[in-house]
């Protein structure tokens, strides 16, 4: 889960990261009262930012300087209802103003590569680390940090040097990347980004912005994360099917896709995309994978029915596949699944579906859907043939 920039702040302050005061407003009166009470600490000066989950707000308008409360109304109306990247505005967080004498760029991410964890530093910060990067190398160092250690104050001594800070700055800066570890660790992060870390004149170190992608693997260690799920811009199937503890991903095409094992449900994604790229019915029908669903490899026949009813609710779906090797998971317990699904659906259930079944009691699986021998289900005996008729029944 990714955290909007105000929810990086809060994460950050109760972690003893130092940050700028700041408050949220969903009006342009809510905004005017806010830079009210944060501008008197910093001349009347704040900052008006758009909070969306992608980059480039400031190119696309959605930072703003306001010298008054009033110039913070007015910026405030203009963001709000923006378009950045196809992300609408509706929040917007009125920080404190700071007079920034440099900046620079930390982060600390799960290095999946190398199965560690990897601690990017730069003095300078502020521009697009990915065309840095790419353009001067050298100029953003990379320090592995071992995960049973993290980064202590050797570490961050060691990132701060082959970042090339002074020694006065990084004497500075290299607490604030203890505190930093610390939010990544505590709060079983994949990602914690500050682009810039600044320099005030004054002399003061500040995550000025923050980036936090949390794993989802961990929610159940962190129930106050809940909190933090950006529930209006959630799909509404994924959201249904998260409820019912299914692992479903929307996507855009319109065969639905239900597989045992990720490993299975990606091949079947492939030679569905596959299967669909041979189908022609003359108006440019080009079926492809509407969503990823993985019943997983002990699924019930209550799961399979569970996931069957996500993906028949997709308005997009005009046929599912029904892919499944029968391992931990027996063919006739998801045979089972389907017929139940489609008997409680009744009437509403009008979208073909093709079923292949492998492995485990298979047979049996067939023949329970065989017996039940209901007309919007087709058998195949091969993955291919059952992507290709999958593909074929949805360009009809």
């Amino acid at each position: 889960m990714d955290l909007f920039e105000y929810q990086a702040r809060d994460m950050f302050e109760a972690h003893g990261v130092p940050v700028l005061a700041g408050k949220t407003a969903t009006t342009p009166e809510q905004a005017r009262a806010a830079a009210e009470e944060i501008g008197a600490s910093s001349g009347g000066v704040t900052v008006v930012k758009a909070q969306v989950k992608t980059g480039g707000r400031g190119k696309a308008g959605g930072v703003k300087v306001a010298k008054s409360a009033d110039e913070a109304q007015q910026n405030a109306e203009a963001i709000l209802g923006m378009d950045i990247k196809g992300h609408t505005v509706g929040t917007v967080m009125i920080a404190q103003g700071a007079k920034i004498a440099h900046e620079y760029y930390f982060s600390v991410l799960l290095d999946r590569a190398n199965r560690t964890y990897l601690a990017m530093c730069s003095v300078e910060g502020g521009m697009e680390i990915e065309q840095l990067a790419v353009e001067r190398p050298d100029a953003l160092a990379r320090v592995a940090v071992d995960p049973n250690v993290g980064i202590d104050a050797a570490k961050a001594k060691e990132i701060v040097e082959a970042a090339k800070f002074d020694a006065e700055t990084g004497a500075k800066v290299a607490p604030v990347l203890e505190k930093l570890w610390g939010v990544y660790r505590d709060e079983d992060a994949t990602l914690v980004e500050v682009n810039p870390l600044v320099q005030t004149e004054d002399g003061d170190i500040v995550a000025l912005d923050g980036k936090v992608s949390l794993d989802a693997n961990a929610d159940f260690r962190h129930p106050d994360h809940a909190t933090l799920e950006d529930k209006a811009a959630a799909d509404p199937l994924e959201a249904a099917a998260k409820e019912k503890g299914l692992n479903y991903v929307k996507l855009d095409g319109d065969v639905g896709i239900i597989g045992n094992g990720a490993g299975l449900v990606m091949s079947t994604l492939d030679v569905v995309a596959y299967a669909g790229e041979k189908v022609t019915n003359g108006q440019g029908a080009n079926p492809k994978p509407a969503n990823f669903l993985d019943i997983g490899g002990g699924a019930s026949a209550e799961v399979m029915a569970n996931g069957l009813s996500i993906i028949l609710g997709d308005a997009q779906v005009k046929s599912v596949f029904v892919n499944v090797f029968g391992g931990i998971t027996a063919c006739d317990e998801v045979a089972k699944g389907i017929v139940g699904a489609l008997d409680s659906l009744g009437d509403s259930a009008t979208k073909p579906l093709v079923v292949r079944l492998d492995g485990n009691n298979v047979e049996e699986g067939r023949r329970i859907l065989a017996e039940r021998n209901h007309p919007l289900v087709t058998i195949e005996a091969t993955m291919d043939g059952a992507a290709a008729k999958a593909a074929e029944l949805a360009a009809k």
